[in-house]
């Protein structure tokens, strides 16, 4: 545990509380329905809790977030009845687009929800309110309550890696790999590549015998930078981006630009098929799930379409998913999986009063089972009870999830956004030919360093 952070939140926790007391006596408000002062007498039983808590549970989320919602609403009327009666859910919505300005506003106002979406930026030890001890701290307060071993090491692993401390709860949960068609793996005579070069192999046998080896979107930019950076997390290792982030490293160190070569290698090859560039990403899914491609790197999210029947015309059996392989020689390994948790959900400490504690400690040993069973939500918590009929797919899903235990990210996650946008604007530039792997990384480092 990181007591130096912990001590510290308490302190300002403090003063946030001292300055909550102060208005309150200032504008004569009425403190009938508060709850408890954090050390009182009320039944709670989740841990050492530091502030006060509101009149009410007060979640803030997006507008297109509405399976949250849903989620809660089944906790609140079942498994989180009693912490519901303590204490009442209330929902307030903002559209995700407008989350950094109006989270700004709240803080200002001093007025942030109990458990609120924010910016990705906000909440980092660099961020307004990462840095201005405005968000708890989820493994130190969960620690206390005694519900830490709720969060699978694989969430907290991205979480911290995202938001650089752990800050955010992963209601929604995605790993990222390939999803392949077995029966046409099974046709060309192959087994499931475990390296980079036999994934070279089936691309080309693919392309030889007449499908489309890796039916990525070259529309989108990013769905062609993924295969890039899994290359170099493979053959650097998992803190490859961190390293060029810091300064440690540069993209146009030999290392980093053989991720770009091989990316232009794979396109210049035929392993993405014709008029990639161009292709959506729809027509990328449409592509493996009607058995014209052998391959689509994407995320777990494309469940949905897996295990839809109208979409799905190979069948949910057919489809598989495997890691992007080592590279041979790399520092990086298949067991680490890309992952990204959704947007962040951080926790006001000024309202982290008993009972608010009680409600994340239900969350936390509940919503897992609950989002799976009822919506079919894979989540970064651990799944305590009895989970129904959910599709093969669904479920070998959920079982990598709660095994591995460290992840890595995708490869703009810790660029700027000036960077972010150059890497896809460019990449079509890259994988048609019309840019060598050298002059892409080399204009994506200056725009890195232009923007430090």
């Amino acid at each position: 545990m990181n007591i130096r952070t912990r001590r510290r939140t308490v302190a300002v926790a403090s003063t946030l509380l001292v300055s909550s007391l102060t208005l309150a006596a200032c504008s004569g408000g009425d403190d009938s329905g508060s709850g408890s002062d954090g050390g009182s007498d009320n039944g709670s039983d989740a841990g050492t809790s530091i502030g006060t808590d509101a009149d009410s549970f007060e979640v803030l989320t997006a507008n297109e977030n509405p399976t949250l919602r849903e989620q809660l609403d089944a906790l609140a009327a079942n498994q989180c009845s009693a912490e519901n009666e303590a204490l009442p859910l209330e929902h307030r919505t903002i559209a995700q687009g407008d989350t950094v300005q109006q989270i700004t506003l709240l803080a200002s106002q001093g007025a942030l929800p109990s458990h609120f979406i924010a910016g990705t930026d906000q909440v980092r030890p660099t961020g307004d309110l990462g840095g201005g001890d405005l968000v708890l701290d989820y493994e130190e307060a969960f620690t206390e309550a005694g519900v830490w071993e709720n969060i699978l090491p694989a969430a907290s692993s991205t979480v911290e890696s995202v938001y650089g401390q752990m800050v955010s709860l992963p209601y929604q949960y995605n790993l990222e790999g390939f999803w392949y068609n077995k029966e046409i793996l099974a046709e060309l005579g192959l087994e499931e590549p475990q390296s980079y070069d036999e994934l070279v192999d089936a691309a080309d046998a693919a392309a030889e015998a007449g499908y489309i080896p890796i039916a990525q979107s070259g529309a989108d930019g990013w769905p062609l930078t993924r295969l890039m950076g899994l290359y170099i997390f493979r053959n650097v290792g998992p803190e490859a981006m961190a390293a060029v982030r810091d300064g440690e490293a540069s993209l146009t160190d030999p290392e980093y630009v053989a991720g770009a070569q091989a990316l232009q290698d794979l396109a210049l090859n035929g392993a993405l098929g014709d008029g990639f560039i161009s292709r959506t990403g729809d027509q990328a899914t449409a592509a493996l799930l009607s058995g014209q491609a052998l391959m689509k790197y994407d995320g777990t999210w494309l469940l949905s379409a897996v295990n839809d029947a109208e979409r799905n015309e190979v069948g949910e059996d057919n489809i598989g998913f495997m890691p992007f392989p080592d590279v041979s020689g790399g520092q990086g390994s298949a067991d680490q999986y890309p992952a990204n948790a959704g947007a962040a959900m951080a926790i006001n400490p000024e309202t982290y009063g008993p009972l608010t504690a009680d409600w994340f400690a239900c969350i936390a040993e509940n919503y897992g089972e609950q989002a799976l069973n009822e919506a079919g939500v894979l989540s970064g918590f651990a799944i305590n009870g009895e989970v129904g009929d959910i599709p093969p797919a669904t479920a070998d899903i959920q079982e990598r999830i709660s095994s591995i235990d460290e992840t890595v990210l995708w490869f703009e996650a810790l660029l700027d956004s000036e960077s972010n946008s150059l890497a896809s604007t460019n990449v079509s530039l890259l994988t048609n030919g019309d840019m060598t792997a050298e002059e892409y990384m080399s204009q994506l480092q200056e725009s890195i360093d232009s923007n430090r």
